[in-house]
């Protein structure tokens, strides 16, 4: 999700050529708090809990921890690089500061079964048009797309084997992330693309839906991997 930032005038003013420290610190934390949650969420789930159990013994937890930090990286973090390379190529500063609360939130409702991402947004500073505004907000949903397609594609080439299950949670986290963030709320990215072209908005937003859909209306062939 990108985002203006007018009055915050601490950070700096020039276009940064590289991360911040206040910058690398919120993208860490929010990838610590995030796959936290997601360990939180599939620990209910019987298949997850006895895959790792299966592989790594008492150490299970950590290989879950690490595999959803990979797969957070594989979609959050690369959803926000998309918004902020974008406004860097357009010649304005950018910078990703996550929301402390919306970090609380996102854990609260991990342990109810349920994950609600709102961990921050890229703050984007100087003169931005209508079309400046929908082409930097396209990005991160465009990016999840295609992350989308290829953790579909490698989930049905590696079908079967242990790795079609982190092929498949790539796949479906990423259709589920560029799904809300098209949404046409004003606060998603989906209400700044409609503003500035709405036959892509309603490209983009078909793709989306049609990955998501696909999880659960048998579009697709069903995964499938047993231990032993």
């Amino acid at each position: 999700m990108a985002g203006l930032d007018i009055d915050n005038m601490r950070y700096a003013t020039t276009v940064p050529t590289k991360f911040s420290k206040i910058e690398l610190r919120d993208i860490a934390i929010s990838i610590a708090v995030l796959s936290l949650a997601f360990v939180i969420m599939f620990r209910s789930s019987p298949f997850m809990t006895t895959f790792f159990q299966y592989y790594m013994g008492d150490l299970w937890v950590l290989g879950m921890f690490g595999m959803m930090t990979v797969i957070v990286i594989f979609s959050f973090l690369l959803h926000e690089f998309g918004h902020k390379f974008t406004a860097q190529r357009m010649g304005m500063w950018s910078e990703y500061r996550m929301f402390p609360n919306g970090l609380l939130i996102t854990l609260v409702m991990s342990i109810f079964g349920f994950l609600f991402a709102a961990p921050g947004v890229v703050y984007i500073r100087g003169y931005v048009t209508k079309e400046q505004d929908g082409k930097i907000s396209i990005a991160g949903p465009l990016v999840n797309i295609v992350l989308a397609v290829i953790g579909l594609a490698l989930a049905c080439a590696f079908n079967g084997s242990p790795i079609v299950v982190f092929f498949y949670l790539m796949f479906t986290l990423n259709s589920s992330l560029a799904l809300f963030n098209l949404l046409p709320i004003a606060i998603l990215d989906g209400a700044k693309i409609m503003r500035w072209n709405t036959v892509y908005w309603g490209i983009a937003f078909a793709i989306a839906a049609v990955l998501f859909a696909s999880r659960w209306f048998g579009f697709l062939p069903g995964f499938y991997y047993t231990l032993g």
